[in-house]
């Protein structure tokens, strides 16, 4: 017999239209592994429908206990773990989150193997799936949106209302964009996804030294990344590993970009101990220029000090206040207006859902009949027999609740 795999229906709240494997990626899956059996649990908030699971000739049913491995995007409610089986959903535990304690618990007392999307990655330990790209789709739309709204230049629907990111390109390219400049920082799937976005407007990219030093009779963007905005403080100039693994040696060098940028994108991966971008001290400064932050990373009391929140969908943006520190409405004018969603693939579910569906067909589905080959399975595995795996340890006082 193959193995049996279902597509888990989503319930957690606020609901989450996204899912693994779309119709036609399950489909391509059927082609390529005949033996395999994928079932798809009845879903009324799913992106796709399940009549277009059916009409692809998948069983849609309400009972998936007699599958083998479960496949979901958001944490699944304790009451609907299904004992000894193996999920795959993003658990948010891998960093001793505490409101999933009692996640991680469960799972170990059912005796289910779990594997998180994040921490499936390859042998150097570089993620290969995730929805970063689509959150810097929606982030960069949402951070015009955002301008729009604060300075009455212009009014862009929701992301969450149009279809896919041609509708939101479509959108952008209606708008006519003043000779602002825009930042972007990062350099992985959040940032390429965001320069998709500004090259699709037709923004001319411009380099770091033109940037700093240009006055520009257009819209402007410039990509940096770390070396741009941390410098050594003995000032040797030595490469990006340097900086990674001696953040304790570098300062920011931020604040030369602040003094120029209207409307900065946050796309960069922040390591523990890095140096802070800006702090609040360096946003009171009058050379502070940034209008509007557009804050994909989220990182909360991170390093860019006007993320005091995550904010949401529904709500999606807020104000800043330099001199008092605080959240004030978004058009007061002396407020930095935010946008910190932390979950913005929600907004484009479908195409979200397509693209993780390509890398999860690509890396994972695979793993299961060629013996885990190349050790995919093996490293993203956190629980096994009712214990944590060898690379998951360090988990094990999260558990214990110590």
């Amino acid at each position: 017999m193959g193995i049996k795999f279902a597509i888990i229906k989503e319930r957690k709240t606020p609901p989450d239209r996204r899912v693994v494997l779309s119709p036609s990626k399950l489909l391509q899956a059927k082609q390529q592994f005949p033996e395999a059996v994928f079932k798809v649990e009845s879903s009324d908030i799913r992106v796709f429908k399940d009549r277009a699971y059916q009409k692809a000739n998948f069983e849609v049913v309400t009972n998936v206990s007699d599958c083998d491995v479960m496949i979901g995007v958001k944490e699944v409610p304790l009451d609907y773990l299904i004992p000894n089986k193996k999920y795959f959903f993003f658990s948010h535990t891998i960093k001793k989150q505490l409101y999933n304690r009692k996640l991680l618990q469960a799972i170990l007392n059912k005796n289910i193997e779990l594997y998180d999307h994040e921490t499936i990655v390859n042998q150097k330990g570089f993620r290969l799936i995730g929805f970063g790209r689509y959150a810097g789709i929606v982030g960069t739309y949402n951070g015009f949106r955002t301008w729009g709204l604060k300075f009455d230049s212009w009014s862009l629907p929701k992301a969450e209302t149009l279809h896919d990111q041609k509708a939101l390109i479509d959108e952008l390219n209606k708008i006519s964009i003043p000779n602002i400049k825009i930042l972007l920082t990062g350099n992985g799937k959040v940032a390429h996804g965001a320069q998709e976005m500004l090259d699709a407007m037709h923004i001319k990219k411009v380099k770091v030294n033109d940037y700093l030093n240009t006055t520009f009779n257009e819209p402007v963007y410039c990509i940096i990344d770390v070396l741009d905005y941390n410098k050594r403080k003995d000032g040797q100039v030595i490469d990006m590993f340097d900086f990674f693994d001696n953040p304790q040696d570098y300062e920011s060098d931020f604040i030369r970009f602040t003094k120029v940028t209207d409307y900065y994108i946050a796309g960069h991966f922040y390591g523990n101990g890095a140096p802070k971008f800006f702090t609040k001290e360096d946003v009171k400064s009058p050379d502070f220029n940034i209008k509007v932050v557009a804050d994909i990373s989220c990182d909360v009391d991170g390093p860019i000090a006007t993320t005091i929140r995550a904010s949401t969908i529904a709500e999606p943006i807020y104000g800043y206040d330099p001199k008092t520190e605080s959240e004030v409405d978004y058009k007061n004018k002396n407020a930095i207006a935010v946008m910190a969603v932390d979950n913005l693939p929600c907004e484009l579910p479908k195409d979200a859902s397509e693209g993780f569906g390509e890398q999860f067909l690509q890396h994972v589905i695979p793993a299961f009949f060629n013996n885990d080959a190349d050790g995919i399975l093996q490293r993203a595995k956190i629980t096994e027999n009712g214990k944590l795996t060898e690379r998951f340890a360090y988990l094990q006082e999260y558990v214990d609740g110590l």
